[in-house]
């Protein structure tokens, strides 16, 4: 072990140490206290928009509106909730009685883990990393992040945030690459939040498993769409336009792939086109509402996709052009004829969509289903059969009809996938809950019918026995 790894090992100990102390008195604070640090983080985010949207600007360009929109708004929208049902969330759960516990009173209590860490990615770093501080501050959890090294202007505000609203027994932050995050799942968390690629994924969960520290996972994966002849399509372009290039395509949730009936399927195309030169211009370049590609492995993994495809079987409908140095990769569309190649391999997490046609149903489904299941699925359909069969017929993190990615700002939705794209859910009350545990209570009255059936066995207790068998099972 080298001479930097033994400190920040002894680091990562301490704060660890420190946090373990306090999970006592963390996880027994009662919502009044739990509130005033949701309320500190809210006036922070509140009072640093101005450097958020730099720190965003600096790492990949991206637009002010759009830092707005799905940094800043949902972040703020998502403390508003938690501050708002915080106290009927940390409240008591009432269950039924039943013949044998008919004089015990008995309920769910969700208590705090107790020390837990944030590994947050690089897309959208701010949102990804204080969303999940959130929900595991409101259920009493003592917490340590790790924020993603390739944003390394919001990392450092991160720090700056965490430094200034907590001690270091109450929330910590670790700066650094892979091999942060590795020394830090040495440690024995008591729940392990992560966000990122199904392939790290696995290795935390791994990790996580040598001490059999809880896991959520949000993951990834193709989250396709589906157009058939009833939908609208000028809406549906503008939809999918808007859900696919946000953030150059660097969204987990993002339309990976759209299936589009063969009778509409130029037309949609068209209308495609005319939607994503509306919002983007015809050189999206020139513009200042279209973020870059994270950085250069990305871009040249995305620039190799296109390459290949167009090399193949796949026709360039618009875009393709790229800029390695800036990172630049104009929207693109790449009609597919057939349902192979690169494009179809791995998710493209990037701003290239490429568009196939289906004739039935089960042809659509058939490619659906060849391939791991989503995050998300998106249908843009009026024909209520046709929805009905692909929801029936189909596994995925989330459905959303006639709109894409709209589910993820439901505050009272579940957020989180199935399989390959994730395990356990985030958001509002699902957050909360992925932070805390159900401690079962039970308090017996003063008399116990139980006790009628100890030892030894009558032959009237026998009957009794018998008889709850029959009549109360």
């Amino acid at each position: 072990m080298s001479e930097l790894q033994a400190e920040l090992q002894q680091a990562i100990d301490r704060v660890f140490a420190l946090q373990q102390q306090n999970r006592a008195e963390m996880c027994a604070s009662d919502w009044k206290a739990r509130k005033r640090r949701l309320k500190k983080v809210e006036r922070w985010v509140v009072d640093h928009q101005a450097e958020i949207r730099q720190a965003l600007y600096a790492d990949f360009k991206k637009p002010p509106e759009e830092v707005d929109l799905t940094e800043i708004f949902i972040t703020l929208s998502e403390i508003r909730h938690a501050l708002r049902h915080l106290k009927s969330w940390m409240k008591p759960v009432k269950v039924k009685r039943t013949l044998p516990v008919l004089t015990a009173k008995a309920w769910i209590q969700y208590k705090a883990r107790g020390v837990v860490l944030i590994i947050s990615p690089w897309n959208f770093p701010f949102h990804l990393t204080v969303a999940p501080l959130i929900s595991a501050l409101a259920a009493g959890n003592c917490v340590i992040l790790k924020p993603s090294e390739f944003v390394p202007h919001v990392a450092q505000l991160l720090k700056k945030m965490v430094e200034e609203l907590f001690p270091p027994q109450e929330v910590a932050l670790f700066l650094g690459d892979h091999r942060v995050a590795e020394a830090l799942l040495k440690k024995p968390f008591d729940h392990i939040f992560f966000t990122g690629s199904t392939r790290t994924g696995k290795l935390v969960m791994r990790a996580a498993a040598e001490h059999l520290s809880s896991v959520t996972l949000e993951l990834g994966g193709k989250s396709p769409v589906i157009v058939d002849q009833t939908a609208n399509l000028k809406d549906a372009a503008k939809k999918i336009a808007f859900g696919k290039y946000i953030n150059s395509g660097q969204t987990c949730i993002a339309p990976d792939y759209v299936l589009v009936h063969r009778q509409i399927r130029e037309q949609f195309e068209g209308l495609l086109k005319n939607e994503i030169i509306s919002m983007f211009g015809a050189d999206a370049r020139q513009q200042n509402v279209y973020a870059r590609v994270i950085n250069d492995t990305h871009h040249q993994r995305l620039t190799h996709m296109i390459q290949t495809s167009v090399e193949g079987t796949g026709e360039l409908l618009l875009g393709g052009e790229s800029d390695a140095s800036e990172r630049f990769i104009s929207p693109t569309l790449i009609r597919l004829e057939t349902p192979d190649g690169a494009l179809m391999k791995e998710e493209i997490f990037g701003p290239i969509l490429p568009l196939i046609s289906f004739e039935s149903v089960d042809e659509a489904l058939n490619l659906i289903n060849q391939i791991d299941k989503p995050l998300g699925l998106y249908i843009f359909s009026h024909n209520r059969s046709f929805i009905e069969r692909i929801i029936q017929a189909t596994d995925s993190g989330a459905v959303c009809i006639n709109d894409a990615m709209l589910h993820y700002i439901h505050p009272n939705l579940p957020f989180g996938g199935v399989g390959q794209s994730g395990q356990g859910n985030a958001h509002g009350f699902y957050g909360f809950r992925a932070f805390s545990y159900e401690r079962a209570m039970l308090r017996q009255g003063a008399v116990s019918p139980l006790k009628w059936l100890y030892p030894p066995y009558s032959d009237l207790k026998r009957k009794l026995i018998g008889w709850i068998i029959k009549y109360f099972t």
